[in-house]
């Protein structure tokens, strides 16, 4: 995630690249040790690696955690592109709140009938780059469209007091 090469390639591609070489595996393990079992593995790898990756964005990035939140998201934003569609209602200095009314990455996971394997390689960043913003951003997503809901709403609250 930080190599030239992959920042020419929207993350769209990316984790559809990514997808074709995971399911065969995750689904190997599921019938040879069972879907639990599997899942359990190969999705706490997951989780770990994307956290890791996603927050050596971070260290690269300089200023306060708020300032290394913004260069990191400046980074990801275009990679994302069109491929997520928001519905701004706040974005100013206390805070940036919107909802996600189409996202094409639940709409690719859903057709895999794999929206879990979807919420960990792409909902779940969302955290793990708003920890970059600790303890000055914090991040509040109740529902997102991977997981059944009609939008994803994002409520990120910026601790102006600390950002100083």
């Amino acid at each position: 995630m930080n190599s030239d090469n992959e920042n020419q390639v929207s993350i769209f591609d990316e984790i559809k690249i990514q997808t074709k070489v995971i399911l065969p595996v995750l689904n190997s393990l599921r019938s040879e040790i069972g879907k639990e079992k599997a899942e359990k593995i190969v999705y706490g790898a997951l989780r770990t690696y994307i956290r890791k990756k996603y927050h050596e964005i971070g260290k690269r990035k300089s200023g306060n955690p708020y300032k290394k939140w913004v260069q990191t998201w400046d980074e990801i934003r275009p990679r994302i592109g069109d491929n997520v569609e928001r519905d701004y209602k706040k974005n100013d200095a206390s805070g940036r709140v919107y909802d996600v009314t189409r996202c094409r990455f639940a709409e690719y996971f859903k057709e895999l009938n794999e929206p879990e394997l979807g919420k960990i390689l792409m909902c779940d960043f969302d955290y793990y780059v708003a920890e970059i913003g600790e303890p000055i951003v914090e991040l509040t997503r109740t529902k997102t469209i991977m997981e059944g809901g009609s939008i994803c709403d994002f409520c990120y609250v910026f601790n102006n007091k600390l950002s100083k």
